[in-house]
């Protein structure tokens, strides 16, 4: 009886396992932009003849000639243009060639605030240098350099968080202290984005909010430049749906690819989902994660296929967080095909995330009715509190290899809610020490290889209906 039901077991895992790939295979095939520009006229930038001068009102006069017409292409001379904010128009299609260099302003007045949403939490913030904003059918390409200069905004938010944290509002700091993203489509349909080079980020380089059928394809992100750059993300997936990101070479100081969907109280009200999404051929070098997946998951994530990956260098290969007032789901998601050495952390998960900056507290002295709104968003709690627990599930991991890592698991669920799901199969990680799973249930290990100089296994802490043999 007890043979039967073993093979019983077998014979469910190995459907379920089919009906997931056969879901992911027909859903992958729909990501990314359905269309381009299609008109070919070609609207010329004036040339810039100094470089120090804002170009700003040309560059926009052109996009929205360009725009007028129908439609077109709005091109460069080479040369070096200094500009703030511009905002694009259906049916534009922005090329900056090579040879083009658009540098950003380092005045934040250039960077003109509007409705957004940063860190999961909606609110006024300054516009990005390169702007796509409840459009259709745009494109940005070119083997061009988009400098955003965004140094003086690093240094600018370093000195505040260092004023902040000796109030006790280090939860905080990350949404007064505003700096321009590089590139923002928000609200939008069938955008593409291509082959630019992407330097030194204000804040974070590229970020799809609340869009769908997106592509970004061939980015060269070179964050890393003179300095260390506070949240200097490359590509940040937001509440949007039918994305593609391929070919592209991050290297930055916070995560390479991140995927979020809403912060506690603000992000629940929201509630609207990163979904069907695909990141492959791809590299990460410096950064916080290669994938990572929060610690905005309010509005949960799901249907997520990141493969064919490399990462050299970087902090985490697969990296889920969130805390106990996001909420929401993270389900669906397969992290296959990827090679990395010299890493942190094989595989980290994280429920209770970075308390100093996840959990918001208004230390004495300040007055609730005075603070501003986006203070006040972050302050509400989440009614009833188990509203704000997440759900980590269904995670499928496979073809791995890892070299050189500190460690090779660290992942901690909650006590009221576990990590279930998880299935690793045909993963190699040769690292300094195994790690840790904590609050997990019905995880399952498939020709797992973790090499470490004591020979040890992760250690289990409340972890139940563990298939987790390693060789």
């Amino acid at each position: 009886m007890m043979k039967t039901n073993n093979i019983l077991c077998c014979l469910i895992l190995l459907t379920i396992g089919t009906l997931h790939a056969q879901t992911k295979n027909e859903w992958v095939k729909k990501v990314g932009a359905r269309k381009q520009p299609a008109k070919k006229e070609i609207f010329k930038v004036p040339v810039a003849t100094d470089s120090t001068v804002l170009h700003t009102a040309a560059i926009q006069k052109t996009i929205d000639d360009c725009a007028a017409a129908g439609g077109g292409i709005v091109s460069f001379e080479p040369g070096v243009y200094l500009t703030g904010s511009v905002f694009l128009k259906d049916g534009v299609h922005l090329k900056i060639d090579r040879g083009v260099k658009l540098k950003g302003s380092q005045d934040i007045r250039n960077y003109p605030e509007t409705d957004s949403r940063i860190a999961g939490i909606e609110m006024k913030w300054p516009s990005a240098l390169i702007n796509v904003i409840g459009r259709k059918n745009v494109a940005i390409s070119g083997d061009g350099v988009v400098h955003a200069q965004g140094k003086v905004f690093w240094e600018m938010y370093w000195k505040m968080r260092k004023e902040y944290e000796a109030k006790g509002l280090r939860w905080i700091i990350d949404y007064d202290a505003k700096r321009p993203r590089t590139v923002l489509i928000s609200g939008s349909a069938d955008v593409t984005l291509k082959g630019l080079t992407l330097q030194q980020a204000g804040f974070w380089t590229v970020q799809v909010l609340y869009s769908d059928h997106i592509t970004v394809e061939g980015l060269l992100i070179q964050n890393n430049i003179d300095g260390h750059g506070p949240s200097t993300d490359g590509v940040d997936i937001d509440s949007s749906s039918w994305v593609l990101v391929e070919n592209c070479d991050i290297d930055c100081n916070d995560d390479n690819f991140c995927i979020k969907s809403g912060r506690d109280w603000d992000g629940l009200r929201v509630n609207r989902p990163a979904e069907y999404v695909v990141i492959r051929k791809c590299l990460a070098r410096k950064g916080g994660g290669l994938v990572t997946l929060g610690s905005e998951t309010s509005g949960s994530i799901r249907h997520i296929l990141a493969t064919d990956l490399r990462g050299k260098g970087t902090k985490n290969a697969l990296n889920m967080k969130s805390a106990v007032t996001r909420g929401g789901t993270v389900e669906d998601i397969y992290f296959e095909n990827i090679a990395m050495d010299s890493i942190g952390t094989f595989l980290q998960v994280n429920m209770n995330w970075n308390p100093a900056y996840s959990y918001s507290k208004l230390p004495k002295g300040y007055n609730e009715s005075t603070i501003p709104l986006h203070w006040k968003k972050l302050l509400k709690k989440v009614e009833p509190a188990k509203k704000g627990i997440p759900v980590f599930r269904d995670v499928y991991i496979s073809n791995i290899n890892i070299q050189g890592a500190k460690t090779a698991i660290n992942a901690n669920g909650l006590a009221q809610s576990k990590l279930r799901g998880f299935h690793l199969k045909n993963v190699t990680v040769t690292a300094e020490k195994a790690g840790l799973i904590d609050h997990a249930i019905g995880w399952e290990f498939n020709n797992v290889k973790i090499i470490t100089p004591d020979q040890g296994k992760p250690e289990l802490k409340d972890a139940t209906d563990m298939n987790i043999p390693i060789n």
